[in-house]
């Protein structure tokens, strides 16, 4: 109760929250940095290695991280609520440290997969994401849950920026080994900066079940849409790397000559749309225009992947496009799921992401191997018009505020709060019987403010 109350009474994050919510986006931004360094200069660097002129094996080996993640994220996410978030945490980094070690040995390209495989069974997101929950008010929990997300596509752009300038002088084998010690650094991370999270409260929602959160008709068509954007991602850079060297005569060693001015323009075109989406309440319609431009932008590299004005022209599209959905995504999942069921939730969530990268991986270098960059690109505008379809239908996300009622005198107070959480719209009641205040967390477009008047005057 205290935390509630508090968060009706401040709007401002806390020195603690601000504090969780850099450094969980670090650890995030840490690991994620080692996970993409390889994908501007993986495709073309394995042909160096025994098996690598397998665009296919290629693929698996991009993709395989995902598939591992995919089916760990939930055992993980299970064990953080029993052993601890941290600890798991820890673990995981582990595991990601020793997958990236192997990684950077590897005689051949089977070994490299073994090694993405490892990296991927260190499956932290859902304890990450749930760690930042347990630390942070519910009103501060989707800025939190933005931040992490723009970490990951902040780290993406840093590794298309960094990756051809460091496979220039350390090569693949370099950029595993630095992989390996960035998760080692998330690991002090964990240990020194990360606060510790409050005991384990009690709710008293009636709890959900897990069917019932992994089929949520708006839930389903957000993790369509992380599995879609990743999907979208992996396969892209299957393809984009060779179809540079191709179109301007670039090596991989200077390709951040075009990555640098796309990710700073990108980044600068993603602010403008986030924070008018957020100040006027205009999710809904910001997010179906990312996903329609994420359309335009597949269909520009499929049309225009032979001219090396197009190919960046393209990129800078779609980097505005995947940064403002990757921020966008886990703060609607966060505002949707159920308050009880947040936790789940984002590991369903984050489970669907880790799919979508081993997809992308793996059948966007099946399409390379058998159709070119142009069965990649056609694959890429499908799923993004069927997307587009989904996120039509989708509700917007509620507009939630608090609200403090000062309870009348001769009002009874013992079956108050029960009373005020069963009124619709009302997400959470706490009533401070020696203060006679009751502290309410509403959806502003369901919520009935004479019935809530009523029941706190004492009327019938």
């Amino acid at each position: 109760q205290a935390r509630f109350m508090s968060s009706a009474t401040s709007d401002r994050m806390t020195r603690q929250e601000l504090r969780a919510g850099l450094s969980l986006a670090s650890i995030f931004a840490l690991r994620m940095l080692g996970l993409f360094l390889i994908l501007p200069v993986f495709a073309v660097a394995a042909g160096k290695l025994p098996g690598g002129d397998n665009l296919t094996l290629v693929g698996i080996a991009l993709g395989i991280y995902g598939l591992t993640q995919a089916a760990l994220q939930l055992p993980f996410g299970m064990a953080s609520d029993r052993y601890g978030r941290k600890r798991v945490i820890v673990i995981g980094l582990l595991i990601f440290a020793a997958g990236s070690f192997i990684a950077a040995a590897a005689p051949d390209i089977w070994w490299t997969i073994v090694g993405r495989a490892l990296q991927g069974a260190g499956a932290i997101s859902a304890a990450v994401t749930a760690l930042a929950a347990d630390l942070t008010r519910e009103q501060h929990r989707t800025k939190v849950m933005a931040l992490i997300g723009s970490s990951i596509g902040l780290m993406f752009a840093l590794s298309l920026v960094a990756a051809p300038a460091l496979n220039a002088v350390i090569g693949l084998s370099g950029i595993f080994i630095l992989t390996g010690l960035l998760a080692l650094a998330a690991i002090w991370l964990v240990a020194r900066i990360v606060p510790d999270p409050p005991p384990a409260g009690h709710h008293d929602h009636a709890p959900v079940g897990f069917r019932d959160v992994l089929l949520n008709p708006q839930l389903l068509r957000l993790n369509f849409g992380i599995l879609t954007l990743h999907f979208i991602q992996m396969a892209m850079f299957v393809v984009v790397p060779g179809a540079l060297i191709a179109t301007g005569d670039l090596p991989v060693s200077e390709h951040w000559k075009v990555y640098l001015p796309v990710v700073l323009a990108s980044f600068v075109l993603m602010l403008p749309p986030i924070f008018y989406a957020e100040r006027r309440a205009r999710m809904k319609p910001v997010f179906i225009g990312a996903v329609f431009v994420l359309l335009l932008a597949q269909g520009g590299f499929l049309f225009g992947s032979g001219l090396f004005n197009a190919l960046v022209a393209n990129l800078v599209v779609f980097f505005v496009v995947f940064n403002i959905l990757e921020a966008s995504l886990p703060s609607l999942v966060s505002r949707i799921a159920p308050p009880q069921a947040k936790g789940m939730a984002l590991g369903i969530y984050n489970t669907t992401q880790s799919l979508g990268l081993f997809l992308g991986g793996a059948v966007g270098g099946i399409l390379a191997q058998h159709y070119g960059a142009s069965g990649v690109f056609g694959v890429g505008i499908a799923l993004a018009l069927i997307w587009l379809l989904i996120a039509v239908t989708m509700q917007a996300p509620p507009v939630v505020a608090l609200r403090e009622f000062f309870i009348q005198p001769h009002v009874d107070i013992e079956h108050l709060r029960e009373q005020l959480a069963g009124l619709p719209g009302v997400r959470e009641a706490v009533v401070e019987p020696e203060k006679r205040i009751a502290y309410l967390k509403v959806n502003l477009e369901r919520w009935d403010e004479r019935r809530v008047r009523q029941l706190i005057g004492g009327e019938a």
